[in-house]
């Protein structure tokens, strides 16, 4: 009996979880049921020291404590539905405590930083996909999206003359991001001329689209814009745009209530972890520039 699939149908069916939150999950639980198979263990009489052992290995190939966090959330999440199915008695991955996750924080350009990486995608181009890059990072730092969300828009979904988008985000929850006015009119100029170039007669019901038809990918827009950081000697990818996004908000003056709307996060505790980046910047200025720091 195949328990991961079974359990993969239970994500999808069961709980709603979006396509991409169902194969992170079998990326996750495929890498430690192959941890579990080089040491002849059975996927589902495991032990708690076998997902200790797991994490010391994860460790040891470098992974970051993110990372290793989300791939025990998705072994915890499996261990839940062997309970519920009643395939196990116990929980080995009960009491695990995950690796503390913001050791490392988030990484955030500075404003300067955004600016130069803007001016340069948008100087002296004609090329349509170009273009559409280029607006498609405007949207990322205007209104933090996750890339997912980003590649993911369709024509219906953006309101130009109200100034806002309709997303949907993590768990198919659906928010209504503002839309600043000079990303509004780069995009209401994409979507009536450079669009129409890339679908060359196709129909699509997507925002933004390769000369397919189909949406652009996760992958390829990350290449784009790992290229376009490493032309400015910025490391960077769309994440670092959300961060920037988030970060630059909070020392602007905005709320965390607001900044967790805009966001898409289910928790405050997880937009909070902005307040000490904005906290730990403070410091390097004040380190940097009070005469008697």
């Amino acid at each position: 009996m195949d328990h991961l699939k079974d359990f993969l149908t239970y994500l999808t069916v069961e709980k709603g979880l979006s396509r991409n939150t169902v194969e992170s999950y079998h990326f996750d639980l495929r890498k430690f049921r192959d941890f579990l198979s080089s040491k002849g263990t059975n996927f589902v009489s495991f032990t708690k020291a076998d997902v200790i052992d797991f994490v010391e290995r994860l460790r040891g190939e470098g992974y970051a404590d993110s990372s290793i966090c989300r791939l025990l959330s998705s072994i915890k999440g499996m261990c839940r539905y062997l309970l519920i199915e009643n395939i196990i008695e116990e929980d080995p991955s009960e009491n695990l405590r995950a690796p503390k996750k913001w050791d490392r924080l988030p990484k955030a350009l500075s404003v300067s930083e955004v600016s130069s990486l803007l001016d340069l995608s948008a100087s002296g181009v004609s090329d349509p996909t170009v273009i559409r890059d280029h607006v498609m990072f405007e949207l990322l730092y205007s209104s933090g999206l996750r890339v997912s969300e980003l590649i993911s828009l369709k024509f219906e979904d953006i309101n130009i003359e109200a100034g806002f988008l309709r997303v949907l985000g993590k768990g198919s929850k659906e928010r209504i991001v503002p839309l600043h006015m000079r990303a509004a009119e780069k995009l209401k100029s994409y979507a009536s001329l450079q669009r129409a170039e890339i679908l060359k007669r196709k129909r699509s019901p997507y925002l933004f689209v390769t000369g397919r038809g189909g949406p652009m990918t996760r992958q390829r827009f990350w290449q784009i814009i790992k290229r376009l950081g490493k032309r400015l000697g910025i490391k960077i990818s769309p994440h670092t745009m959300r961060h920037s996004f988030a970060t630059h908000l909070l020392e602007g003056g905005a709320d965390l209530r607001s900044l967790q709307k805009m966001l898409g996060h289910a928790d405050i505790s997880t937009t909070q972890i902005y307040t000490k980046v904005t906290a730990d910047r403070l410091k390097q200025v004040y380190s940097k520039h009070h005469p008697r720091a």
